[in-house]
């Protein structure tokens, strides 16, 4: 939790930095940052910089109080010793204001692609199509996959990927670092979720130098899932037109090719994580549940 805020100010940092600087502190800052094992002490030197953007009652005193904060944060809090001026106070909360917003609509366009997808399952299990048009992915990659099997790169059987619903290009290289250090997360993921739901399929893209650190990566991380094939990756442009300019990525397609989830929002890297953070809601819903939210 203490490793997210300091991302959480890492980003917030960046932001107003375009501004000119950072942005005061709300007493929501001091408290998430103590409840994340800040000492008060680091809290104060933050405040020094920042400044404390809002006034200074009883439910400030309690809050800060209830979140372990040290008396003598408290009191110079109380005293204004790091109180902001009135227009960098109004700047900080209307800014807070509009990211609070913009996630609130993120949100419900998260919520909004959850009902459309769980209902299409709904459908896809009531009413299966055995003559559906294949997937758009499985055409791209078909003939051209293989996996880690038995000690060894073997062929894979592709046919089974015609059929699913959702298929995520996993753009990552052995010699990348936060590849491996994202890479076992996301087979954590996968070993979990991919039981559960046969619809879902992940492909790696590999941007190795060689065929054998690809097979390194493969047998290093015992990686789950289907690998194109390295010397197929030349002729597929057609993937490798969805991936970013860094890596990991992972992009998830449905059946027709069109991008439901990516690692880059608005062209600014976010990190494959928060792409599954969003899998995971949409798995978390019962097709029952998003047919019923859907009418």
């Amino acid at each position: 939790m203490r490793r997210f805020f300091i991302v959480l100010l890492f980003f917030a940092a960046a932001f107003s930095n375009a501004i000119g600087r950072a942005l005061p502190l709300t007493v929501k800052d001091v408290c998430l940052m103590l409840r994340s094992g800040f000492s008060s002490e680091a809290v104060q030197r933050e405040l020094s910089v920042r400044h404390f953007a809002e006034s200074f009652d009883a439910a400030t005193e309690k809050a800060l109080t209830d979140a372990g904060a040290a008396p003598a944060l408290i009191d110079a809090i109380k005293n204004g010793s790091y109180a902001s001026s009135a227009e960098e106070a109004e700047s900080a909360l209307a800014q807070r204001d509009a990211r609070a917003q913009k996630s609130a609509l993120e949100n419900e366009r998260l919520r909004n692609l959850n009902t459309h997808y769980q209902a299409q399952r709904a459908r896809d299990l009531a009413a299966p199509r055995p003559l559906e048009a294949p997937s758009v992915v499985a055409d791209l990659v078909k003939g051209d996959l293989v996996c880690w099997k038995n000690g060894s790169v073997a062929r894979f059987d592709d046919e089974a990927l015609a059929k699913k619903k959702l298929i995520a290009l996993y753009f990552s290289a052995h010699w990348c670092a936060p590849c491996r250090k994202f890479t076992p997360q996301l087979i954590e993921f996968y070993n979990r979720v991919a039981p559960q739901h046969p619809e879902f399929e992940i492909v790696l893209v590999s941007a190795d130098r060689s065929p054998f650190g690809m097979e390194t990566y493969l047998r290093e991380t015992q990686m789950p899932w289907p690998a194109v094939d390295f010397a197929k990756l030349p002729g597929k442009a057609a993937l490798k037109k969805y991936s970013g300019a860094d890596i990991p990525c992972l992009v998830v397609l449905d059946a027709s090719g069109k991008v439901i989830l990516d690692t880059y929002v608005d062209k600014k890297y976010v990190g494959p994580e928060k792409v599954l953070t969003a899998l995971d809601a949409i798995f978390a819903q019962p097709p029952a549940t998003a047919v019923t939210a859907s009418r």
